[in-house]
């Protein structure tokens, strides 16, 4: 249960949305646009594919959109800015013309992002937290738009994970409130995956809330991880009820967005929880 004690974080404005952290959780569909994607859904160079995934994800419950052009699991080939911006500019850019809801780049590289944000973009989601390249938080400073930073451990190993995840976090949101990003405008991320071993992703999702000590909206992104293919010994495609489950223990447990692939089935997970959790009314 969230204690009574606890202030949520400032509301958030993301596009023409305002984020009242603490009534609800919120909802991050994913849309690779990828060759090469861990989970399967990619869906490269098909804006037309692409669009519609991301306009069935509003019907079903997203409130952002998050575009990706670069593969994230550990042995994807890393491609450059070019060709990154080549898969998600003309998505963006179709998308940003049709959704009621925002739309999130998911990149660490600001010359994309720059791109991104051109296009319609509203937000910005780096999964190094400002590691691979600073100028992302003066971008954001400058665009006044809000950023995700996230804890990546892939560049080396921690033996003790929640200490190392909040002081990197710690790092990241530091380096952005210099570039000028107003606390209202950072969301955190503890990076489950990215270098982690299993028991120290399911630590941090059992610890979660000892996040919320940094003062900023939490993000959590399970969805059809690794962690969830070894705890059940599944495919990607058969991880829904496990990432059900760490959707449904990272809201108890303090989550504000959850990023996921099956919008439908966790929107569903989100308002049982909520309603248990949040204590939220529903008709």
């Amino acid at each position: 249960m969230c204690s009574a004690r606890y202030t949520p974080p400032t509301p958030t404005r993301i596009g023409d949305k305002s984020f009242e952290w603490g009534e609800h959780t919120y909802i991050m569909g994913i849309v690779n646009v990828t060759p090469d994607s861990f989970s399967g859904d990619g869906l490269a160079y098909n804006i037309p594919a692409a669009t519609a995934q991301a306009m069935r994800f509003q019907e079903e419950g997203a409130d952002i959109i998050d575009v990706g052009g670069e593969s994230t699991r550990p042995d994807a080939q890393p491609v450059n800015a070019d060709e990154e911006m080549r898969r998600v500019i003309p998505v963006i850019e179709r998308l940003a013309g049709k959704l009621r809801i925002p739309v999130s780049v998911d990149t660490y590289r600001s010359a994309v992002a720059r791109r991104a944000l051109d296009a319609g973009a509203s937000m910005l989601n780096d999964v190094w937290g400002l590691k691979q390249d600073p100028a992302l938080a003066g971008l954001a400073a400058e665009r006044k738009v809000p950023i995700v930073l996230m804890s990546n451990q892939r560049s080396a190993a921690v033996p003790r994970i929640m200490p190392a995840v909040i002081s990197d976090l710690n790092r990241a949101t530091g380096i952005a409130r210099s570039a000028g990003v107003p606390p209202h405008n950072i969301i955190v991320d503890p990076g489950i995956g990215f270098g982690k071993t299993l028991q120290q992703n399911l630590e941090l999702i059992r610890r979660l809330r000892e996040l919320r000590r940094l003062g900023y909206p939490i993000l959590l992104g399970t969805s059809r991880k690794s962690m969830i293919g070894l705890v059940l010994g599944l495919p990607p495609d058969q991880r829904i009820e496990g990432t059900a489950s760490t959707v449904a223990i990272g809201i108890a447990n303090g989550a504000d967005i959850v990023r996921v692939h099956d919008v439908l089935a966790m929107s569903r997970v989100c308002r049982m929880s909520d309603a248990i959790v949040r204590q939220r009314r529903f008709r």
